[in-house]
């Protein structure tokens, strides 16, 4: 599993003219599933992303989670993080999860993170999305279970 964190100041998901999802202040989650991934690796990304310190104190250091700073999240699937370009012109996908195991297993990811008591929006999986964000700082960090 492998997820594209962005720190945001604003962000939302438009499908088909209509904003599914939307936040203010959190993290943009870009989440994409491998055919290996389990619970256990949503389990620990939820927990991982729970944590993570990534919001500035009053001396400006890194020392606040999203919780603190009253954050939520935008998590958007994102089957194309498994794109592999090593050959040809054109990505492979094989190594991205099959629809029937990674839309569950996004929802479940998803469930995971409220169980922390975040607030979770999302886009919609399969869909051509439009997604927008003021990426704060810019911060941008790479989370994966594997």
């Amino acid at each position: 599993m492998k997820v594209v964190l962005q720190r945001s100041g604003k962000a939302s998901v438009t499908v088909d003219g209509e904003i599914t999802g939307s936040i203010d202040k959190g993290y943009v989650l870009l989440v994409g599933l491998t055919h290996e991934d389990e619970k256990e690796d949503a389990e620990y990304i939820a927990k991982k992303i729970a944590g993570l310190r990534l919001w500035e104190d009053d001396d400006g250091k890194m020392n606040k989670s999203i919780d603190e700073v009253g954050g939520s999240i935008l998590s958007v699937s994102q089957f194309t993080l498994y794109g592999d370009v090593r050959k040809g012109r054109r990505p492979s996908f094989i190594e991205a999860a099959r629809p029937e195991k990674a839309e569950p297993l996004w929802h479940y990811f998803n469930e995971c993170l409220e169980g922390y008591g975040l607030q979770v929006e999302t886009g919609v999986f399969g869909a051509m999305m439009d997604v927008e964000l003021v990426n704060d700082g810019p911060v941008t960090i790479i989370v994966e279970s594997k």
